[in-house]
């Protein structure tokens, strides 16, 4: 009975059984917890946020408080680690390791705020936060490149939209923490200790590697997350102006939450609806001609996987593959592209990091109050999320359409960067909230870029190692740039303010700058840094243009399954 009614298009109790198992273990919902899992990984981006706690609960100075910023971005960006462990171990094993890691780290970090452990060092607070922050590299390991692979001819789009949920995560937890914990930048601390631990592990086993399958419509379903995703960030947006006009009850605050979360899981609908799809293509008999196409598939991959199983990861280093093809991990790290590629990304994150984990101070330096702030970081946050869907489905449309390679449009956001840095230089009223949007949006346009980029000149094999150690380039510009040229000048700036008022360091609690002087110099010099970033990337532009004009996406349409050849 059960087997006439899916026949007829019904669902008994033992089909809707098997189609909820179907749901949970597919590939569209594993997007879906994907997603989650990102818009949980962005705690790092609310540093502007409660970074100012920290430096008045802990007596810190600006330099202190930058160098915690290094420390963060060390951590979020040196995933070398994380991508030698995904290598050799399972997925799940990836996630609750990460898990564990941004639970201990953050919640440290809790404990020494409100003082319910002594006073830590800051060098303790550095290994603190470098700890939960290194936790997004697992969460990276485990989803990102487990979609990607799953997903190669969409990598642009799936890149972009993974890593815009991580933009994206910075307002959804700053509208959690004020729906549960009130206007507290400390409790806020510990919801990002507790919260993305707990969805890791929720979906720590529906995210996996799986066969890969071509759909027709499958750059449609991406549209359809991304409308999705849209909606969500312009909600957020709205929200976070209204909450900066308006003074809003516990109650509005617990609604705004809902509506976010709600809004959050939208997309998976629109999973429900793919697998549904994938359900019926699985009780379609197949035609004998469709089996032996995807047996000389399956043998194609074999011996493909066999030949490169025979070149050792550390071998012929320098005898180096064509661009596209799977390189070893040193002869990628070693090649002339991820060195230009490198310094792109050092001088355009590296500025654009050392803007958002300044912005909390930047405000406070222009007078602005304390509510405005938070809504630069979550105007930053949000724009960082369009500009990462942007920079995904943007590229990848010219790419498919018009062969333009993709890191000319890492070229564009670097100059872009150079605009929001520049009206931080010289502000203007107003300016800063500009500035915000155009940081935030250049920002978030680089990282799916970088990750895109290395993934189709260096191949998939090794990804999971490639782009953890591409990104390591972003902590080290943050270390140069933020600790030792703004951090540096800031605290210069506020000590000569001291000296006009005849007072000492050991005589006031907070080194404090005030003025449109305090970050001229360092922001000048930042947007200078970042137009040379922009064209060592138009190096990389001349050098890969070749690559880009060809089919890059053959050999995995060659080596795909592909679904709906048989409709009727």
């Amino acid at each position: 009975m059960t087997s006439s009614k899916g026949g007829n298009g019904g669902m008994g109790g033992g089909d809707f059984l098997g189609f909820s198992v179907h749901v949970i273990t597919g590939r569209w919902f594993s997007v879906f917890a994907s997603f989650l899992i990102m818009a949980g990984a962005g705690a790092t981006y609310l540093y502007g946020t409660y970074s100012k706690e920290i430096k008045a609960s802990l007596g810190y100075d600006q330099e202190d408080i930058n160098l915690l910023g290094f420390a963060k971005d060390f951590g979020a960006n040196v995933g070398v680690l994380s991508g030698l462990i995904g290598e050799v171990t399972p997925v799940w094993f990836v996630l609750l390791i990460g898990a564990a890691m941004n639970f201990v780290g953050y919640f440290m970090i809790w404990l020494a705020v409100t003082g319910k452990i002594a006073k830590p060092k800051v060098w303790q607070m550095c290994l603190y936060i470098c700890l939960g922050a290194n936790s997004q590299n697992f969460a990276n390991t485990g989803a990102l490149v487990t979609c990607v692979k799953n997903f190669p001819e969409s990598r642009g789009v799936m890149l972009g939209l993974l890593k815009g949920f991580v933009g994206l995560s910075g307002a959804i937890l700053t509208q959690l923490y004020l729906a549960i914990y009130g206007n507290d930048a400390k409790s806020l601390i510990l919801l990002i200790a507790w919260l993305p631990a707990a969805i890791s592990v929720v979906f720590v086993y529906t995210i996996r590697p799986m066969k890969v399958i071509r759909q027709p419509n499958e750059l449609n379903v991406f549209y359809h997350f991304l409308y999705m995703s849209v909606l969500l960030a312009l909600f957020l947006m709205t929200i976070s102006l209204l909450q900066r006009w308006f003074n809003f009850s516990h109650a509005a605050y617990a609604g705004s939450a809902t509506a976010a979360v709600l809004l959050l899981f939208f997309p998976l609908g629109i999973a429900i609806r793919e697998e549904l799809v994938l359900w019926k293509q699985m009780k379609r008999p197949i035609d004998p001609p469709i089996e032996v196409r995807v047996e000389k598939t399956q043998e194609i991959k074999q011996e493909k996987k066999e030949e490169k199983d025979d070149t050792a990861c550390f071998a012929n280093i320098c005898n180096k593959p064509p661009r596209g093809e799977d390189y070893t991990i040193l002869q990628a790290l070693l090649s002339l592209d991820m060195i230009i590629l490198f310094v792109a990304t050092l001088c355009g994150l590296g500025s654009s990091l050392t803007a958002v984990d300044n912005f909390g101070q930047i405000g406070e330096s222009l007078g602005y109050p304390t509510k405005t702030v938070k809504t630069f970081v979550s105007l930053v946050s949000i724009w960082n999320y369009f500009g990462r869907v942007f920079s995904g489905f943007f590229s990848e449309s010219l790419l498919v359409r018009y062969k333009i390679p993709r890191p000319l449009v890492m070229t564009f956001s670097l100059l872009l960067s150079c605009v929001g840095l520049l009206l931080i230089a010289f502000p203007t009223p107003g300016s800063l909230y500009l500035a915000s949007i155009i940081i935030g949006f250049s920002f978030g346009a680089q990282l799916p870029l970088l990750f895109a980029i290395i993934s189709e000149l260096f191949g998939l094999k090794h990804f999971s190692t490639l782009f953890n150690c591409g990104q390591i380039a972003s902590p080290l510009g943050s270390y140069l740039l933020n600790v030792q040229l703004t951090g540096k000048l800031y605290d210069q700036e506020a000590k000569k303010e001291l000296a006009k008022r005849g007072l000492t360091r050991s005589q006031v609690k907070e080194l404090t700058c005030l003025g449109k002087h305090c970050y001229w110099l360092s922001f000048t010099i930042l947007a200078a840094v970042t137009f040379f970033g922009a064209l060592s990337s138009l190096v990389l532009v001349y050098r890969t243009r070749d690559f880009y004009k060809s089919d890059i996406y053959k050999k995995y349409r060659e080596e795909a399954e592909t679904i709906g050849e048989n409709k009727s």
